[in-house]
């Protein structure tokens, strides 16, 4: 199971704490944004599975970049209506059926399938 407690430490900031990690969120500049912690998790994501793909398929990845792009509607319910995620490779060319099947496999991030699922969110009291 999975856990993350977030503390308000202020008017706009906000104490993340995972396991034995923690990190700011800061709606006013000193942090991360909500919006773009999202975007980051996705991405991260994103980036694990093409490691893994990579192992698999004995690909000799080095670094590469993912640069994630979202917009919130402009009317309510505000959301992202798309995510773009574009991924460079830094100079590594594969072929198309390589790049099908790595895509493919991505999709199989569990934040991209939370996403797609649009699961339930329940809010309660304690």
């Amino acid at each position: 199971m999975y856990h993350v407690e977030v503390t308000g430490t202020g008017a706009s900031a906000f104490k993340v704490k995972s396991k034995d990690y923690e990190f700011i969120i800061d709606t006013k500049g000193k942090g991360i944004t909500p919006p773009d912690t999202l975007l980051a998790s996705l991405g991260s994501c994103i980036g694990v599975y093409l490691r893994k793909y990579a192992e698999g398929a004995k690909l000799d990845l080095g670094e590469f970049v993912i640069t994630m792009d979202a917009e919130f509607s402009k009317e309510p319910p505000f959301c992202f209506k798309e995510i773009k995620a574009a991924i460079d490779l830094k100079g590594l060319k594969l072929e198309e059926r390589r790049q099908k099947a790595l895509l493919e496999f991505i999709k199989n991030c569990p934040v991209h399938n939370t996403l797609e699922a649009s699961p339930h969110v329940q809010i309660d009291f304690l």
